[in-house]
Order: structure tokens, then sequence, then C-alpha cells
């Protein structure tokens, strides 16, 4: 596959509100973009499925990719490979992507929604040029999609960061929103945790309001981890939150080099922060995209 001559793509992004099916080779190719509601699984894939069979009778497309809110079963060997896990939104527990392949009757491959996301950072957008990077969405949850030497990380599941527990800012007690983990990254710095804390969203609150500084506080912490964990060469932070509030990486950047202490390669973080904290190239485009790369994938496994 040549990067010069593209494959057209079909991608499919399922997001809890609606989902994206985008027929594309990448960004300065979109032959069709389908936004359906996202209601019951049923409802839902059919809807999908009919748009999938219409793009496969004509124009037709080489390969599949579904990019979907998690967590997702990725491993190919399981009997329940690309089937939506225990999730919080209502009915889709054990929801089968996976039968969307069989619509399709082309490659097909699956990967959470950050992951996509980042892997289309990567391809044409904040992260070109880069092995390993970090793509972080900060809006009704907080998604961290990890890419190292090229390649999402997997292991015995996918990458879960953004339920990472961090430090808590001096004399912080507040128990935050996660029904899982509390004040986990998510359950500080996600918009319902900042409408939570706050008393509304955080679309409706000043610039100097307090509960900003709790916010910069948790994605700083959360920051910290990934760059002691998993070395990335750049961390692109997105999402509603952040898109409302670039202002906001103004306190991220000195806040996270307060907190790495000099410790390790802080110094070269610092010494060119604004390059290494920064928003998606791709802006709200990058989920669509990312089941066009994670469909690209498809063509080289």
């Amino acid at each position: 596959m040549r990067d010069t001559d593209p494959p057209l793509v079909a991608g499919v992004e399922l997001g809890g509100a609606k989902c994206v099916c985008l027929l594309a080779s990448g960004p300065d190719d979109v032959r069709e973009e389908v936004r359906l509601p996202t209601t019951t699984p049923a409802e839902t894939l059919a809807a999908i499925a009919a748009v999938l069979n219409r793009w496969r009778v004509g124009p037709g497309f080489a390969a599949l990719g579904v990019a979907g809110f998690g967590p997702l079963e990725l491993d190919r060997t399981s009997a329940d490979f690309g089937r939506v896990l225990a999730t919080p939104k209502p009915g889709w527990s054990g929801a089968d992507l996976a039968s969307l392949a069989r619509v399709s009757d082309r490659p097909f491959a699956v990967d959470t929604d950050v992951n996509g996301a980042a892997l289309a950072e990567g391809l044409w957008g904040a992260a070109r040029g880069l092995r390993s990077f970090a793509y972080v969405t900060v809006g009704t949850g907080i998604g961290v999609g990890l890419i190292v030497n090229g390649r999402a990380v997997r292991g015995l599941g996918h990458s879960e960061a953004g339920h990472m527990r961090v430090g808590r800012a001096p004399a912080d007690d507040w128990p935050g929103v996660c029904p899982f983990h509390g004040d986990c990254a998510e359950g500080l710095a996600s918009g319902p945790a900042i409408a939570a804390r706050a008393g509304r969203p955080g679309d409706g609150l000043d610039a100097d309001d307090p509960v900003w500084a709790s916010v910069v506080h948790a994605l700083a912490g959360l920051a910290h981890n990934l760059v002691l964990t998993v070395a990335p060469e750049r961390i692109l932070i997105g999402g509603g939150v952040l898109s409302g509030r670039p202002e906001l990486f103004g306190r991220l950047r000195p806040a996270l080099i307060e907190s790495l202490g000099g410790y390790g390669v802080a110094d070269r973080i610092a010494a060119d922060i604004d390059a290494f904290l920064v928003p998606p190239g791709l802006g709200v485009r990058a989920g669509p995209l990312g089941a066009i790369a994670v469909g690209r994938s498809a063509l080289r496994a």
C-alpha cells in the first residue's frame, strides 16, 4: 500500500449519541459522510449495515474500519472478538460490532475510538512523523489513545488510561464522579465532573473559576503518568472540554513541568513544551478519520 495512492476505505465511528459512516481515503478525499443516531444495537447496526451495503455495491471499498466506544474485545482469537464488553451505555454490553464485517465482506479491523483518532493524528494530524505519542480526549469521559512504535498499545485488553489515579491537589477531598473509581482522572476532570463540582456545565464558567484549577491539576497528573509510563514523543489533548477552553494549555504546560520535577526527560520536555503538549491537528474530524485509519490497518494485517 502506497501513501501516494491510498485505498478507498469505509469507516464507522460509533459514538454514544451518534455514529458517523465515512467513505474516504483520507482527509482530502472524502466521498460521502452519513450520520446516524446511536439508539439500540439492533437499530443502529442495521442502519450502518444498510450504508455499508450500498457502498459495497458501488463505488466499493478496500477495507472496513470500526472505531467505537468501549470497552471492546480486541483479541482476534477470542470468541467475543469485536464485541462491546461491560459498558455503562444501556443495552450495548455484548453488542457485536464484528457483524458489520460480514456485511461488508472486506478486510476488517476494530479499535477504540480514541486509538482510531490517535492513528489518524499520526497519519494526517499533529503526530505525523512520530512513532510514539498519546491522544487524550476530554469530554463526557476521558479517553486516551496510546501509540507506541507505530501501533496501538495492546495487552490483556486495551488501554483505559483515562481512569488512571492521579495525585489529589492539597486539601481537595471532593470524591469525583466516576462510578468505578471516584477520583480517577475522568472522575475529576471530565465534562460531568466539571458540571458536578461547579453546579453547571463548563461552557458556562468564567475562565478564572476555581474549578479549572482542579481540572488542570488532574490533567497534568494524567500527562505526568503518561510521560513516565509510555514515554510519548508528544501528547495531544482535545475533546469538548479543551476545544472550548484553549487557554487551559497555558496552565497545563507549566503544571506538567512542575509535576515532573526535573526527573528523567523533564528537561527535554520543558525545553520545547509548546510542541510537546498540543491540541490535535484534525480537531473534530479526528474521530471519523480514525475509523478510516483503523480500516487501513486491516490491509496490513
